[in-house]
């Protein structure tokens, strides 16, 4: 990886932004104030921007193997997000593994989508 050091700290912001949103959402003791799809939505798209944002930031100082440094980058990032679902957010929403990983684990897979798609993007770009 180009940069090991930004990469993880990327990394955990991927997962630190939208973790810091959400609390506006919930009520000082603890429930959804909007509704539930409507929550799972904007995390979404909250996750989806600032893990673009990351990705931008962090491929500017990259000048070679783009693919590989984008599934690099795109696994090291899925494994950092899963790790801290599943160390803070899994036993804070009191939920089990087979429910996190269907309502929420799933749609991490689309940072290593977006990683190695950029990285893609930069290499036919650079022929």
């Amino acid at each position: 990886m180009k940069s090991i050091k930004k990469a993880l700290i990327f990394g955990v912001l991927s997962w630190l932004i939208p973790f810091v949103a959400s609390f506006f959402f919930f009520s000082p003791k603890g429930g959804l104030l909007i509704d539930q799809l409507l929550f799972k939505n904007i995390m979404v798209v909250v996750g989806s921007w600032f893990a673009a944002f990351l990705i931008i930031k962090y491929f500017k100082t990259v000048d070679k193997n783009f693919v590989k440094e984008g599934a690099l980058l795109g696994l090291l990032w899925l494994a950092i997000n899963l790790i801290l679902d599943i160390l803070i957010l899994v036993p804070m929403g009191k939920m089990t593994m087979g429910n996190y990983f269907t309502q929420i684990g799933l749609e991490y897979l689309m940072i290593p989508a977006m990683t190695i798609l950029v990285g893609k993007v930069l290499a036919n770009k650079n022929k």
